[in-house]
């Protein structure tokens, strides 16, 4: 957020403060903080402060039961990135479902670029530095070491080497965080994970018509306990639930589809 949208910001919350509208001017202050800005109130009136540098990325994992998952993840990021990174495990809170609780890690990290794993990934190499490049080029949205493409429509996903790709795959994607507040973070409807990591990719590309990129890092798949967790029949349903929603919002969007461009 640029000085001249935050000044008229802080003046919103000004005039909201003057008509008692707390809760609203409340979240007038968090999106200024979400934009980089600090709000100090004094005898004569408020101010804004520019927040200090954020770090280069921010690493985010969800603990959902597994601790040594966490645990190995934590340790070989902790070996093998370089650079200014923060790490954060997220314990599930309350039953808002997987998206509810990913998107309070994403308005939690004081990141500009967010890396999304699942704890079942172990890294074996730097992956700070690759992705951030990649995050570095305005075109780019999304990008990860996995990446899917619509087979000749939107109806079925298959994996793809890239480098373009239709979706990044949730087991490892970093995005910058303030296009992800600014689509809404992963939609809340996603209670379990199946097709979230499609269909946020989808927001973040259609906010400009940008793409998504493979980006080959050093990183070993171990066993994905959510899937595990369910019976084949629950798996079927509630991937079934979440694709239908997928396909209600960007059915008509198939010119998102790389395929569709020639690439």
């Amino acid at each position: 957020m640029d000085r001249d949208q935050a000044e008229a910001l802080l003046a919103e919350r000004a005039r909201l403060r003057a008509a008692r509208d707390f809760a609203a001017a409340d979240r007038a202050r968090d999106q200024l903080r979400d934009g980089g800005w600090e709000v100090v109130d004094g005898p004569q009136g408020s101010e804004l402060r520019g927040l200090t540098p954020t770090h280069e990325a921010g690493l985010i994992t969800v603990d959902w039961g597994w601790p040594e998952d966490a645990k190995r993840w934590r340790e070989s990021i902790g070996k093998y990135s370089a650079g200014d990174f923060v790490q954060t495990v997220v314990e599930p809170r309350d039953d808002v479902g997987w998206a509810g609780v990913v998107n309070q890690a994403i308005e939690d990290a004081r990141a500009e670029v967010l890396i999304l794993f699942d704890a079942s990934i172990e890294v074996t190499g730097d992956v700070v530095a690759p992705l951030s490049a990649a995050l570095r080029d305005p075109t780019v949205a999304i990008a990860g070491p996995y990446g899917v493409r619509g087979k000749g429509g939107l109806k079925e996903f298959e994996s793809h080497p890239g480098p373009e790709v239709d979706a990044i795959e949730g087991y490892c994607m970093a995005f910058r965080k303030a296009d992800a507040l600014s689509v809404g973070g992963f939609d809340p409807k996603f209670r379990f994970y199946r097709i979230a990591d499609i269909e946020f990719s989808f927001r973040l590309r259609a906010q400009g018509n940008r793409r998504a990129v493979v980006v080959p890092l050093p990183v070993v798949k171990h066993e994905h306990r959510l899937w595990e967790a369910q019976t084949p029949d629950e798996r079927e349903r509630l991937s079934k639930r979440n694709f239908y929603r997928f396909l209600d919002r960007w059915r008509d969007r198939e010119d998102l589809l790389t395929g569709s461009k020639g690439r």
